[in-house]
């Protein structure tokens, strides 16, 4: 249930692993879209879920469409910590940047939030790559966070579990499987 404005509230959006795994407190969660961005494997990994000699991929928010994702409602005295947290887990190579956009909640209500988007003019960002390319960088990739097929395979599971399908990501995860098998 959405207890409305809070003094001082800040929002975050998630559209890939801070979807399922935030590591910060929260006031409230909810299912969001943001429009003009859309969920993509378009940044070379070369510290979570690759290295610099075999990168992998993860998930940015490139340019057009939109995302469904999950809005986080921080309070204002958690959010100096929950702002340094979100500043080293998801920019230890600077590949983001940073941006405040409006948000749509599942609730209708339109709130700004801080998100990571990719940065083009990094040289991490991979562009637009065919379902192919994506398949054969992220197959046997593996960094500090992992295996990039398990990043991949917890996208498509929690996407699943919310009741939410995207066809791009599960004919990828086939293909992943499908070269790691």
């Amino acid at each position: 249930m959405e207890s409305g404005v809070r003094d001082g509230e800040q929002w975050v959006f998630g559209y890939g692993s801070l979807m399922w795994r935030p590591g910060f407190d929260y006031l409230e969660r909810c299912a969001a879209t943001l429009h003009g961005r859309r969920r993509a494997f378009c940044i070379y990994s070369v510290h979570h879920r690759g290295t610099p000699q075999r990168p992998g991929l993860v998930l940015g928010l490139a340019p057009g469409g939109s995302v469904r994702g999950t809005a986080y409602c921080i309070a204002a005295s958690k959010w100096a910590e929950t702002y340094a947290y979100l500043r080293e887990r998801e920019q230890p190579t600077e590949s983001y940047v940073e941006t405040r956009s409006m948000a749509r909640l599942a609730t209708g209500r339109r709130v700004e939030v801080l998100t990571f988007i990719s940065d083009r003019a990094h040289p991490q960002w991979a562009g637009d790559l065919t379902l192919d390319q994506q398949a054969g960088l992220i197959a046997g990739a593996k960094g500090l966070s992992g295996r990039n097929i398990d990043y991949l395979s917890d996208l498509v599971a929690h996407l699943q579990a919310r009741g939410l399908r995207d066809d791009g990501m599960e004919t990828l995860l086939a293909r992943v499987q499908g070269l790691e098998n």
